[in-house]
């Protein structure tokens, strides 16, 4: 299964193990950045998207869920999001990953958090 970059809900450890049903997923995440991103609002939601924008970055969690973690992460992510490949920094150097951004035109302008 393919790392996944954490940027939103997500962050938080109980909403991670609640939602991926793996409990021990949050003890093995690890710190990343993303740059050339930001954090901003998805219009009409209370939650995060990702927009491209050089110069930025945002901070958030590497992941490496199993098949079913990874089936349950879907589900809550929803239609809205797609996986997107991204490279982030990490302790150990830059790793590619996935990360959940919905289509542009949906994101607000607001940094969101």
């Amino acid at each position: 299964m393919p790392a996944v970059f954490l940027y939103g809900t997500l962050l938080d450890p109980a909403v991670l193990a609640r939602r991926s049903g793996d409990p021990s997923l949050a003890r093995r995440a690890r710190p990343a950045v993303l740059h050339g991103w930001r954090r901003v609002i998805l219009r009409g939601t209370p939650y995060p998207t990702l927009l491209p924008a050089p110069g930025a970055e945002v901070t958030g969690l590497l992941i490496r869920p199993g098949a079913a973690a990874m089936a349950r992460l879907r589900d809550y992510e929803g239609p809205s999001y797609r996986l997107v490949p991204v490279r982030v920094a990490t302790a150990r150097g830059p790793r590619n990953a996935l990360a959940w951004c919905a289509a542009r035109w949906r994101a607000g302008a607001a940094a969101w958090g």
